[in-house]
Formats: C-alpha cells, structure tokens, sequence
C-alpha cells in the first residue's frame, strides 16, 4: 500500500483550486496557496533564517516557515512558473476579479500590477502557439487575456462565457500549445492563438482542465463528472455525489504513463487510469481537498505528488518502487483476482437458479399458458420520437414512445442522457393496473444539442415475474424542440441570415432529416418552425442557386444553424478532410490520365484542381477578414465599456461593466449605450 512520506499541518486554511508549487530562488520548491483575509502564504522550509519584510511580503506570526503576501483583495486564482527570460527563479501570479499581479518573491517586488476589466478566474502560465515569450493568460468574464514578462498584452480574444478553467495543451499535434477553455456555458473550446478551433459539449460547468500527455486531458464538471478526452474523444468519465476539487495528471504508479488524479470535497483523493479510469490508488483526507500539485519537496531529486486540504493538512506521495509497481491498493493482485472470480460466480449462480425456477413453472402448465419467463422470439423494442405542443397542463416536449410488436408488456423502463434528467437518468415504473406494451415519456431537452438516450427495458408476459432486459441507443436530433406545424396567425420573424452553399438541395434535406423532428418523406428544404422552447418561428429557404435564407428573431439559434451549415466550428476538420480526399483523388485520376496518354481527361482534372484550389484560397481569405475584423469590433466594445467603467469608482464602476456585459448578451443595444452615458438604464 502507498503512504505518504511527509505530512505537515500548516496554521493556514487554503482556498479550494488554488495551490502551486513555485522555485523562487530557481532551487528551492515553496508550497503557496490563497489563504483567507486577502493573502497569500508561501511555505519554505528550506531556508529558515529570518526573512526581512516588504511592502507587500510578511513573516506569520504562525508558522516560521511561512511568508504572507498582502494583496489586500479577495483571491479568484493562483499559479507559478517561469514568466521572464532573465528572472532568477519562478514567478508568482495571483488573480482577482479586477488586478492581475506578477510578483517576484525572491526580491520581494512587484514585476507588474494591471487592472483586468473582466476579472480573473482562472490562470495558466506558459508558450501558447507562435507567440515567442510565455505568457500569464487569464479568463474572465468572456474574456482571455495574455502578458508577457513586462505586462505587455500580446494575446486577447472573447469566449462564450465566463471562464472557469484554462490549461494549454498541444492539441493538435503541432509541436506549438493551444489554449483549452472551460466555462459555465457547459463547453471545452480549444483555441489556436485567437483562432476557434474546436469545441466539445458538456452537460455541466468546466471547473478544472489538466493536461496529461500529448492531446489527452482530464476534466472535471460542477455535478462531480470527472473524464479524460484525447482530443474530442471522450474516453471514459465517472460521476460522484462529491464534488472534485482539483485534478492533476502523475505517474504515481510507475508505469511510465500519467494516472488522472482527483481531489474530492469529502476530503478523498483517488488515481485513476487514464484509459479505462479505473482506480489504482485511493487516500483520505479529514476535510476537503484544496489543491493537488507536485514537486522536489524534500530536495532528494525525486518528484513528489503533493495533496493539500482546506484545513491546511499536507501530505506527499512518492511514486510506487519496482516491488510495489501495480500494487498501490490494500489488497493484493491474488485477493483482486479472487473477488473478481467471486462475483463472476454469484452471477452465474443467479443465472443458474432462474433458469431452474423457469423450467419448473414451465413443467407444471400447459401449452397455451406458459408464458411465465418466456416471450415470443419475434419480441424487439421500437422507438419513435414525435414533438408534442404544450398544453394547460404539460409543457412543450419530445414524446419518446417506447414498445413492442406484441402482447408483451413492459414492466420498467431506464434511461441514461447527458443534461436531459437531473442526475442524468429516468425511471418509468407503471403501477400494476397500467401494465401495457408501450410507455411515453416526455423529453424537455434545455438547449439545442444532440444526445444519446441509452434506453433499457424490461419485458415479460401479463403473468410473468422474470423479465427480459432490452438495451437501444437512441439520438435525440440537435433542433428537435422545433415544430413543423406552424400556427398560420404566428408573427412573422423580422430578422434574417442570407448565405450561399455549393450543396445539392437533397444535402440540405437530408441534413434537414438529421437535425429536426420530420416526417417521412419530407424532401423540400423550404421549411417553417415553431420554436417550442423560447416561441417564434424559424423559416429556411432555399433558391436553386444555393442561396440560403434564414428567417428568425433568436440571434442565438441563427448562429448555431450558420455553424452547422458552414461546418465553422466541429465539422471544419471534417471538411477539410473530404477536400483533402477530393483533392487526392482528382490528382490520382489525373496523373491516371498522364500515364495512359489522355492529354484530355488530365487537362480537365487539373482545371478542376485549379478551380477547387482557388475556391479554398478565397474561402479561406473571406473567413480570416470576417475573424479579424469580429475580434477588431469586439476589443473595441470591450475598451468602450472599459473607458466608461473608469470614469466611475467603487461600486458604481464594478456595476456599470457588469450591467454593460448584461446589455451584450442580451443584445440590448440601446441599454449599453444607456449604461455607459448615465450609469444604469434607469437614470
């Protein structure tokens, strides 16, 4: 079994997620962390004369081996590393909702103090993408921001919402980092420098990212999800009643592969296998974990996995030796492959007993009544997802329809979905009397994202009391809360996106298909909609040039069928992709062509080459002027509401950004300037 090899009590309590381990002389690793009263400790033992005091820098009157940094504001994150080429050892850099500070400790000096107009929630130091120096990136409220040594702001861009987790990561297998982003609208993006490469969907908000090795990270949700992704795909994730802290990627095993290590609010820690996620090795605290970090603590020139709890208890972990390599658990590998033998054979055992008990019912009826047990062989689950309005007493859902083509009843069904359910399952269980062979349950889905519903069933006869188990997967389309019957008294919408596709009208269609709830034989991409989720209508259009119209008053649900058509955000790669694959096949067919003596066909696959090449080339200019000057006017609103903020101080400035935020998400143009004119929109 691993055991810590040192523990410390520190007389400090230590704010959940922010702990680091910085060398601030460049030899010795000091353990700091966000205390409470606006302060900073350090704790380093290794060199225990007396430290003199700085303007911001203090000794505890607690502890000798700890220093308390003032920053006089509450703590919204911490980290340390290398930020300056000619520094002497790491730097220190703390995060508020309105200062970002770098700081040198071994100097006891300020390297840059900058007001961050949208706060810092989160905070990560290194080299991200072709930027030459690394940079301290902070996310706040809609907002990352990048500094260099001289607080120097080298890197800004927006993101959907208020960021609560950044780690950089080399995602795309380049060789440079990109910037991986958890925020509280439930979604992992991955930036390129400023450029949106792609984004994963979660059902809960992203409060910690790590990065393991290579494109794979852990993460963590506010539910108590925890799970690793290579890229965008999700190997495995575990959900707990507790609430993960912190998580941090070390091989503690010693098989030469990181494990995904997790601090739980009920003070436990666990290591889990970047794989498969199973645990190799679990510990406890007496309170909650605070932060999980590593370093050369005890300066032996070996790494130790450094496990903090908010009541300041501290515990170190060596990696597990040869002889104990695997075996990090009280139980042994024998005692493991005994238990796992056990239960194997107690379900076997089970499985044995009802066969028995259905042999004997079935002996002791006659033919037409034994039906205990058994169902006939043609028996198979059958779904339907239909759209249902809302009425006095139900509101607007999806009916999911669940039967059987005969007399078969079901007795019980589950369903697993992400974000759907509260705790992401959903149990019908008809009374006796309502036993029939089919069951509707309502889907209400919150927002417009495809899921999976893992459905089981049990099925029987009316008499039985053994059922059969059925699983199907079943996808809930993307925009299935949308009706195609439309009320012909509805408003009509008054805003609208037009754009031209190279699809056939059938592409649209059978996208169409893919994405909404419609009938069979719906073969036209002129459709209307009635949103059941917010009201309003969404008409699509579409003229034989491939002129595309859209025809709604939800900014939001514009953007997100603009995204789907134009294949900007998820299905970029995969464009890219068939290009690559047409390109590869014209100049195949073409150098076919050479080799065979048919000047003709060559001439006619390299014009078509040359135009495709031209066509990528202009798409790709038109996208770049679109992003740049969208992040020109985005910068420009965020100075404007920055420049009206400091012309007020204290509360009215912090109240005037926040209101300012509020008018822009709610696209309330007239109440921004408002707010910036005179201070609120009641004035």
């Amino acid at each position: 079994m691993l055991v810590p090899i040192f523990t410390l009590k520190l007389n400090h309590k230590i704010n959940p997620r922010m702990v680091a381990v910085g060398k601030y002389d460049g030899i010795h690793p000091c353990l700091t962390a966000a205390t409470q009263a606006g302060k900073v400790f350090i704790h380093n033992p290794h060199t225990r004369t007396q430290r003199p005091a700085a303007h911001r820098l203090s000794q505890s009157t607690q502890d000798s081996d700890i220093s308390l940094l003032n920053i006089n504001q509450a703590v919204s994150c911490l980290t340390a590393g290398i930020l300056g080429p000619n520094t002497t050892g790491d730097t220190l850099l703390v995060g508020s909702q309105t200062n970002l500070l770098a700081y040198d400790v071994h100097d006891n000096t300020d390297i840059f103090y900058k007001e961050v107009t949208d706060g810092a929630n989160a905070i990560v130091l290194g080299k991200l993408g072709e930027i030459q120096s690394p940079l301290a990136i902070i996310g706040g409220n809609c907002a990352l921001q990048g500094f260099d040594f001289e607080g120097n702001d080298l890197f800004w861009t927006v993101t959907g919402d208020n960021v609560r987790s950044l780690v950089l990561c080399d995602f795309t297998a380049d060789g440079k980092n990109e910037l991986l982003v958890g925020s509280e609208d439930f979604d992992i993006r991955v930036f390129k420098e400023d450029e949106l490469v792609t984004e994963m969907a979660e059902n809960e908000t992203v409060t910690s990212l790590c990065h393991m090795h290579s494109s794979r990270f852990g993460y963590a949700l506010a539910n108590g999800t925890v799970g690793v992704y290579d890229r965008t795909a999700r190997y495995w994730r575990i959900k707990s009643k507790n609430h993960a802290m912190s998580i941090h990627a070390f091989d503690l095993n010693a098989d030469g592969v990181v494990e995904l290590i997790t601090g739980w609010s009920n003070g436990k820690i666990d290591a889990r296998s970047d794989r498969t996620g199973e645990v190799i090795f679990k510990d406890n605290f007496s309170s909650s974990v605070a932060g999980i970090v590593e370093g050369d603590y005890r300066m032996d020139g070996q790494v130790q996995l450094i496990c903090t709890s908010v009541e300041g208890e501290v515990r170190g972990y060596l990696p597990a030796s040869r002889e104990m390599k695997g075996n990090l658990m009280d139980a042994s590998v024998e005692q493991d492959l005994i238990r796992e033998l056990s239960q194997r054979k107690q379900n076997l055992m089970l499985e044995l007993r009802n066969y028995e008990e259905n042999a004997k019912a079935l002996s002791g009826v006659s033919e037409g009544d034994s039906k205990i047990g058994v169902i006939p062989a043609n028996t198979q689950l059958q779904t339907a997802l239909s759209v249902r309005r809302g009425t006095e007493n139900q509101r607007a859902h999806i009916e999911l329809s669940i039967s059987t083509p005969n007399e078969t009843i079901i007795r019980a069904v589950l369903i697993f979905a992400e974000g759907i359910f509260e705790g992401e399952s959903h149990v019908v269980h008809p009374s006796a009397q309502n036993l029939s062979g089919c069951i509707r349950v309502p889907i209400i889905p919150p927002k417009d994202i495809p899921v999976d519903l893992h459905i089981k069933a049990f099925v029987g006869g009316k008499t039985s009391t053994q059922f059969h188990v059925f699983e199907i997967t079943r996808q809930l389309p993307r925009f299935s809360m949308y009706d195609l019957n439309v009320d012909s008294s509805a408003t009509e919408p008054t805003g609208k996106v037009t754009f031209s596709i190279n699809d056939r009208p059938q592409r649209v269609v059978m996208w169409l298909n893919q994405n909404f709830l419609l009938p069979e034989g719906s073969d036209s991409p002129d459709v209307s909609f009635a949103a059941l989720r917010g009201g309003g209508l969404l008409r699509i259009n579409m003229q034989s040039s491939g002129e595309i119209t859209l025809r709604t008053d939800d900014v939001d649900l514009a953007g997100d069928l603009v995204d789907e058509f134009h294949s900007v955000h998820q299905k970029l790669t995969a464009a890219m992709a068939d290009h690559s694959n047409y390109i590869r096949n014209m100049l195949v067919q073409a150098e076919d062509a050479r080799l065979m003596g048919d000047w003709r066909n060559m001439k006619k696959r390299y014009i078509e080459l040359y135009d495709l090449n031209r066509d990528l080339i202009n798409e790709y200019k038109i996208r770049s002027n679109n992003h740049n000057a969208l992040l020109t006017r985005l910068k420009a609103v965020n100075q404007a509401i920055q420049r009206a903020g400091r012309l007020r101080v204290g509360k009215p400035k912090t109240h005037v950004i926040a209101a300012c935020r509020d008018a822009i998400k709610n696209n309330n143009i007239n109440a921004l300037f408002k707010i910036m004119r005179a201070g609120s929109t009641s004035s």
